[in-house]
C-alpha cells in the first residue's frame, strides 16, 4: 500500500521539448541511491500513480525526478503542466533494488541506461558511496538524439572530480556530437563500447547494472550470458542487476 504524502512543486526545468525535471519539497521517508517512488495527481476524480526513480542523492532535501511527456499518457501530461507551488502526492516509501548495497564487490562497474532511466544512476553517483568500492566506473546512456544527452554539467563535474569515472554516450538516430552511435546492444556485440572505454576486453570482474526500456534490457542481458555473466540474486551472487523502466 502507498503511504501517502502531499509534497509541494518547487520547479519544472524543461531540456527538450519532452523531457522535463521535477522538483519537489516533500517530507518521505529515507531512501536508497537507485531506489523509486510513485508520484500522483487527481485526475478526473481518481488517483493516478506511476513509478518514478529519484535523482536526487538520498543526502538532498529536494526531490528530483526525470521524466518524460507522453503523447496522451494519462499521468505524464498533468505533470508537465505543474508550477511552482502546486500540490503533487508522493509515497513516502521507496522501492527498488537498483541500489550499490544490493551489489557484490566488482573491479569495474557499468551502468547501462536508456532514456530517463538514467536517473536512478544519477543519484548513485551524486550519492558517492561508489567511489571506494569499484578500481572503474563507466555509465552508458543511450539516446536517440544528442539534445536527449542531459544532466551534462552534473555528469561533466563527476568526471573532473573522479578519474576512474567514464561516461559513454550513445546516439541512435542522428550522428554523435561525442560518444557512439547506435543502440547498446549494437555497441556491446561489436566491441566498440569496449574498444571506446579503452579496453581488450569486458573485465571478467564486471558488474552491470541495466535500467530502461524492456526491450534493451532483456537484449543486454541475454547477450551478457552468453559471455559468461550471470544474473545477480541474493542468494546466488552474479554479475548483472536490472530494473525495467516502464
Amino acid at each position: 500500500m502507498a503511504r501517502w504524502v502531499t509534497g509541494k512543486v518547487l520547479d519544472l526545468n524543461w531540456w527538450t521539448p519532452s523531457l522535463f525535471s521535477l522538483k519537489v519539497a516533500a517530507d518521505v521517508q529515507p531512501f536508497k541511491a537507485g531506489q523509486f517512488t510513485k508520484l500522483a495527481l487527481e485526475v478526473d476524480g481518481k488517483r493516478i500513480a506511476r513509478a518514478y526513480s529519484y535523482v536526487n542523492s538520498p543526502h538532498d532535501p529536494t526531490l528530483e525526478f526525470y521524466l518524460i511527456e507522453v503523447t496522451d499518457g494519462c499521468l505524464s501530461q498533468k505533470l508537465a503542466r505543474l508550477t511552482a507551488g502546486d500540490d503533487i502526492y508522493i509515497d513516502a516509501q521507496a522501492n527498488g533494488f537498483l541500489t550499490i548495497e544490493e551489489i557484490p564487490d566488482a573491479h569495474t562497474l557499468w551502468m547501462l541506461s536508456t532514456g530517463t532511466a538514467i536517473g536512478p544512476f544519477l543519484s548513485i553517483l551524486a550519492q558517492g558511496k561508489l567511489w571506494d568500492r569499484f578500481r572503474q566506473v563507466i555509465l552508458v546512456h543511450g539516446v536517440r538524439a544528442n539534445d536527449d544527452l542531459t544532466y551534462r554539467q552534473q555528469i561533466s563535474m563527476t568526471q573532473q572530480a573522479f578519474k576512474q569515472f567514464k561516461y559513454v554516450p550513445v546516439v541512435s538516430r542522428e550522428v554523435p556530437e561525442y560518444g557512439l552511435s547506435g543502440r547498446i546492444t549494437h555497441i556491446l556485440e561489436s566491441g566498440e563500447l569496449v574498444a571506446f572505454c579503452a579496453l581488450e576486453e569486458l573485465p571478467k570482474s564486471s558488474h552491470f547494472m541495466i535500467c530502461g526500456n524492456p526491450q534493451m534490457v532483456k537484449d543486454t542481458t541475454h547477450w551478457l550470458t552468453t559471455k559468461g555473466f550471470k544474473r545477480h540474486r541474493r542468494a546466488e551472487p552474479g554479475h548483472i542487476s536490472v530494473e525495467q523502466y516502464w
